[in-house]
């Protein structure tokens, strides 16, 4: 039996949020994208001065989940003016929700999310949010699955090339 964990990042961990964050992007949507527009929004979105100002920036968090000694992947959510779009005060955004391709299928995502859930509800926050790729229905069915409902779209900038993500919501309580 595996022994799960979330625990949360600090500025300490940045250099496996780096690591873990380019790998992970890079094995889900290197197929997808042109090298060029990969490395211009990795290395722009995923630089080490960029991850920092966010590990310490008090409006976001970011969460490890460890599979017995492996770290598996993560989620970051933000409050308020650190959310990528809505910024409704009563919200929090799922930014992201990683899980590198040999931990898929093992319900990590699923606990990432009830993490969300709980923090947004101590938070005392209404409801919930995330972009999705439009191109990415496999995430979109998974968000579904979890009480997430379609409530717009927006731009997404990857690289030279304008991406269209789906905007998802839930209610706070577990569903």
């Amino acid at each position: 039996m595996n022994t799960i964990s979330i625990l949360r990042a600090t500025s300490e961990d940045l250099e496996t949020l780096v690591y873990l964050s380019r790998k992970i992007f890079h094995d889900s949507f290197d197929h997808l994208n042109t090298p060029e527009n990969m490395r211009e929004y990795m290395d722009r979105a995923f630089h080490p001065d960029r991850l920092l100002s966010e590990l310490i920036n008090p409006l976001s968090e970011f969460y490890f989940i460890n599979v017995d000694e492996y770290v598996a992947g993560y989620l970051k959510i933000n409050q308020g003016p650190a959310q990528s779009d809505v910024q409704d005060e009563s919200s929090l955004e799922i930014e992201r929700i990683y899980v590198a391709d040999q931990f898929q299928s093992q319900g990590l995502g699923a606990k990432l999310i009830e993490k969300a859930r709980v923090r947004a509800e101590t938070l005392g926050l209404n409801y919930i949010w995330l972009g999705v790729w439009e191109k990415n229905p496999a995430a979109i069915r998974f968000y579904e699955r979890h009480g997430f409902e379609i409530f717009g779209s927006h731009p997404f900038r990857m690289g030279n090339e304008e991406q269209t993500d789906i905007l998802m919501k839930s209610k706070t309580v577990r569903q």
